[in-house]
């Protein structure tokens, strides 16, 4: 009988092979790369050029500016930093947290099976769990089988140190330049923009948002007990109301508009995902945004 990490693997590894196989490109199967280190050569600058590879000794001698150029690792490193809080576990159907694991293991999968090495960082409240990158299927199955665990319930009143988790992923993945996925809804305490920049500096870092329809427009469901996952404060509210659907559709855009920004100060372009979408869906997109930008 298979564990419930094999059955869900192998469920994802069928959609994956139909849908993504015709994307990725020649025998390399990812289209995330390593970070090389060797220096190899030096060019005159131009406009892509990353700046922090300006050679700075060479361009004050010739007047002109110079970066380095460096041979590419095809080794990639990936880490999936994780929120597992309590308001992860928000949703009608198919919930953010439910969502975060499966995008998590096929992610780990994809990158997995260019013999690259994943690493996972869970997150919550109480505790966290690290699992130290490696590469193979039977990694891929033990974060499948840790995401799969029920996260344990945090104290009432807390909210999500997002700045804790990220300080945590920057802590951890210190040794080596990697490619960083960060999942999240980004419900907690503000102030999480600065952790995030400094991981973006050091490493390549993919921010997926995680979103339910029902926090961005509340549905007329008359009567309602509603509960402040994070805080587990309860509140009974008449949700055909026009005029409550108006505040909390105004806070929702004003919220949207405070997490542009704090993505813009961070210098990252999170890639939304709802749990009524198709996961494969988004993580294609991925894909071809990640071809696009590499070109």
């Amino acid at each position: 009988m298979t564990s419930p990490p094999d059955r869900l693997l192998r469920r994802l590894e069928w959609r994956l092979g139909r849908r993504l196989d015709g994307r990725l490109q020649g025998n390399y199967r990812t289209v995330w790369h390593g970070a090389g280190i060797d220096f190899t050569d030096l060019r005159l600058y131009s406009a892509e050029d990353d700046v922090r590879h300006i050679d700075w000794n060479v361009t004050a001698r010739l007047d002109e500016p110079y970066v380095r150029q460096y041979t590419e690792d095809r080794e990639l490193t990936a880490w999936l930093v994780i929120d597992r809080s309590a308001s992860m576990r928000f949703g009608r159907e198919k919930g953010k947290e439910s969502t975060a694991t499966e995008l998590a293991v096929a992610i780990a999968r994809l990158v997995s099976r260019g013999g690259n090495r994943v690493g996972a960082i869970l997150f919550d409240n109480l505790s966290h769990r690290v699992i130290p990158p490696r590469g193979g299927r039977d990694q891929v199955l033990r974060i499948a089988g840790e995401l799969l665990r029920p996260a344990p319930r945090g104290k009432p009143g807390a909210t999500t140190d997002l700045s804790a988790m990220l300080h945590l992923a920057a802590t951890t993945t210190a040794k080596r330049r990697s490619l960083v996925f960060v999942m999240s809804d980004f419900i907690g305490d503000p102030g999480w923009d600065r952790p995030l920049a400094r991981l973006t500096h050091r490493h390549e870092v993919v921010v997926v948002r995680v979103v339910d329809p029902a926090e961005v427009e509340l549905p007329d469901l008359g009567m309602i007990l509603v509960e402040d996952a994070e805080t587990g404060e309860q509140l009974l509210v008449d949700t055909s109301d026009p005029l409550l659907r108006g505040r909390l559709a105004e806070q929702a855009g004003a919220r949207e508009d405070e997490l542009a920004a704090g993505m813009r100060r961070a210098g990252v372009s999170a890639q939304r995902i709802t749990t009524d979408q198709d996961m494969l869906t988004v993580l294609v997109d991925m894909v071809s945004r990640s071809g696009r930008d590499r070109r």
